[in-house]
């Protein structure tokens, strides 16, 4: 496949699975992705499962900032104070799990959990990754994630967008933004929408990225990242008409992603594919 130039259009993290993103011009890359991205994840206290908007869509308006690289997390929310987080890298462990992956999460304590809990009404447990967390990725390159739902990196494209928010336009339906999708990696420069699902290997800055699956998703993308609300049934129902996986069901909307090679990545690098499918 040939076509113009692709680069780097936006990167995003997300410090606490399920909660809102920081935007950055430049990150560090680790085997897990983005770093501090899904770093911490809050669980319920009786099971350790891990919460998401998909139970709890308000914590789309949570919002978690990394500081003193990495040693602080400060918690925001609308009409709350904001709770600072001295950032327990490793301490009392609790079993924690994410779909298939079950193993140790470091214990944020009781303040982190308190806030969180008056924030969205449940009974639930911050948690960090720990040292020597280890866990392994499904796909076809196989890697490792932090608390990610299974992979380091999700990948989409503006032209992906673009072709989505023309056929909503087309049954009167607003455009959607990128952020109801929460990719970590947004990229330009591609006429044909998606793209990226047939990437396998890719140099992004220093970074050497390796295809795992196309993105199937859920109810996350119909919440609205700026409410924390539910708001309808789209994208779904109009990706359903183009986009279904006809193998097991669901709708696709970008690429997951292992990172082969460590680095740095800024927007506006070139995204240079080594290999196609």
């Amino acid at each position: 496949m040939t076509g113009p130039s692709i680069a780097v259009h936006a990167l995003a993290y997300y410090p606490v699975k399920g909660c809102a993103g920081t935007a950055v011009d430049r990150a560090e890359v680790t085997a897990r992705g983005l770093r501090h991205d899904r770093e911490f994840m809050l669980v319920a206290a009786d099971t350790g499962r891990f919460l998401s908007q998909r139970q709890l869509p308000a914590m789309a308006t949570v919002q978690p900032r990394v500081l003193d690289d990495g040693a602080t997390l400060v918690l925001g929310a609308p009409g709350v104070e904001d709770l600072k987080v001295p950032v327990a890298e490793d301490g009392p462990r609790r079993d924690v799990t994410v779909f298939s992956f079950t193993g140790p999460g470091v214990d944020q304590g009781d303040d982190a959990a308190a806030w969180f809990g008056a924030v969205l009404g449940v009974d639930c447990r911050l948690v960090r990754v720990p040292p020597d967390h280890a866990r392994v990725s499904s796909g076809e390159t196989g890697g490792t994630a932090g608390f990610a739902d299974g992979h380091a990196l999700l990948v989409t494209s503006l032209a992906s967008l673009a072709e989505l928010n023309r056929r909503l336009a087309e049954r009167g339906v607003a455009a959607l933004p990128m952020n109801r999708f929460r990719p970590n990696v947004v990229l330009a420069g591609w006429d044909e929408p998606h793209a990226e699902d047939d990437v396998r290997s890719a140099l992004v800055g220093e970074v050497e990225i390796g295809y795992e699956k196309r993105c199937k998703r859920c109810v996350v993308p119909t919440v609205d990242q700026e409410t924390g609300r539910r708001a309808g049934p789209e994208p779904t129902r109009t990706l359903a008409t183009y986009r279904r996986d006809a193998d097991e069901g669901g709708v696709l909307f970008g690429m997951k992603a292992a990172v082969v090679r460590p680095g740095t990545i800024s927007v506006g690098d070139a995204f240079t594919v080594h290999r196609w499918a």
